[in-house]
């Protein structure tokens, strides 16, 4: 019987072990996302720890995870099921970032130089309220109960809309928040950031400084195939590169951005599946990649960390927007921008004015037209970072409206045919909440 029993308990320990094993990259991520988002979420959007548990790290896998705040060192930690703790840090200026055991906490780091000098206008041009104006063409009865239908009611939390704010010819027509969320609070774009650092690349090319048609400027690809990419392929997903986007696995995705501690190397390091321009493919690893590369234009790593400030960010008055950093010092241009509802919307109003921002242009017309410009094998979903809908992919939506989107349903949608910017923040995507019924509606109330 004593042999059994030992038996038994040997084969329950090393399946015990081996679940571990097989679980324990997933494990890491669990950590890592809750540790990552509650850091982010206090020190930077300066919201309260039961707020995130209770409505952003309320899911599964991650709602599992404990977790612990030290106010004073600014980190987050958590573990999955009582192991593998991860911890993450805020860096003022850098936000928080995901750590492993070899960073050092006491290690001195450069962070942007910020201009966070408001000018005394009327938004969007600064911060000064604007002077009530009505538009015979606006229903702005139907507009508001468009965008009440946005949001749960409190019998339910399935739409899980935090923000919508539309604006036409510059005007605010209507602006809401669900409880413990205001035009103050900072909210996570996700791959909304994408389309940031794609107009740092335009901006670059506007000054001269960068051409997108040349090879990418990519050292470890200078004697193999991988130098055909251009810098434009990258920028349109079609580099041809390995790369699989699922953050539903422990995909190439998820190791970058909770394993890895230079995420401009996830991609870069990755073979060649498809000949450059011939294969449609979504890369957070490349989006990081064009930063690596913007960071190669400037001679010191401070250049670089300023220009994203100087020559965008504050130059339109986005002062609530924080750009994430990795362990490396890179901007995680893929994923981790943070801003206010309103700073988003001024993203799209320069878009809107095709980077003419007050009567300064800040990049060529006509990059404007490149981001909107259908990639090759994209279905003309996809642009230059931006998200399209010459696919009519929402069919009460015109099919020149493009976008910025992100995770769980971030979105900056800009309507060139009407003056109209529309952006919506929440936790909830495609499936869960009715795009197609918020920015058509919007759009047909505008005669």
């Amino acid at each position: 019987m004593k042999k059994i029993i030992k038996y038994g308990l040997l084969v329950l320990l090393i399946g015990l072990i081996t679940a571990v094993y097989i679980n324990y990259p997933r494990l890491n991520i669990i950590s890592g996302y809750a540790s990552k988002n509650m850091a982010s979420s206090v020190f930077l959007a300066h919201r309260s720890e039961a707020s995130i548990l209770q409505f952003d790290n309320n899911f599964d896998p991650i709602s599992k995870a404990e977790i612990s705040v030290n106010a004073l060192r600014k980190t987050a930690s958590a573990n999955s099921f009582g192991v593998l703790e991860r911890t993450a840090v805020y860096r003022e200026g850098l936000g928080a970032v995901l750590i492993d055991d070899d960073f050092d906490l006491s290690e001195p780091y450069l962070s942007p130089k910020r201009n966070l000098k408001r000018k005394q206008l009327p938004y969007p041009y600064g911060d000064l309220p604007q002077k009530d104006t009505l538009f015979s063409n606006v229903d702005y009865k139907k507009i508001e109960n468009i965008v009440n239908a946005a949001f749960d009611t409190d019998e339910q939390r399935i739409k899980k809309t935090r923000a919508v704010l539309v604006i036409y010819k510059n005007q605010i027509i209507i602006e809401k928040y669900e409880k413990g969320i205001d035009k103050e609070t900072p909210i996570l774009g996700w791959s909304m950031t994408k389309s940031i650092t794609s107009t740092i690349v335009g901006i670059l090319v506007k000054q001269r400084k960068f051409d997108i048609y040349k090879p990418a400027p990519i050292s470890a690809w200078k004697n193999d195939e991988r130098s055909e990419i251009t810098t434009h392929n990258l920028l349109q997903m079609n580099s041809g590169l390995e790369w699989v986007e699922d953050y539903n696995t422990i995909s190439d995705v998820s190791k970058m951005l909770f394993l890895t501690r230079d995420m401009t190397i996830s991609q870069r390091d990755k073979k060649l599946d498809f000949a450059p321009g011939t294969h449609w493919n979504y890369s957070s690893g490349t989006t990081n990649l064009l930063s690596r590369i913007i960071r190669n234009q400037f001679k010191t790593h401070q250049e670089y960390l300023d220009y994203w400030y100087t020559e965008l960010i504050d130059k339109i008055g986005m002062h609530s927007m924080v750009v994430e950093a990795d362990m490396a010092g890179n901007y995680i241009g893929s994923s981790y921008g943070w801003a206010t509802t309103r700073d988003w919307a001024k993203f799209g109003l320069l878009y809107l004015y095709k980077g003419n921002w007050n009567g300064e242009q800040l990049f060529d017309a006509n990059w404007e037209t490149y981001v909107k410009t259908p990639a090759p094998n994209s279905e003309k979903s996809y642009g230059g970072h931006f998200w399209l809908n010459a696919d009519k992919g929402y069919k009460d939506v015109p099919l020149t409206m493009y976008s910025c989107n992100g995770y769980q349903g971030q979105r900056v949608a800009i309507f060139p045919s009407k003056d109209l910017v529309i952006v919506r923040m929440g936790l909830a995507s495609d499936g869960d909440f009715d795009f197609n019924a918020l920015l058509g509606g919007v759009y047909g109330a505008i005669e």
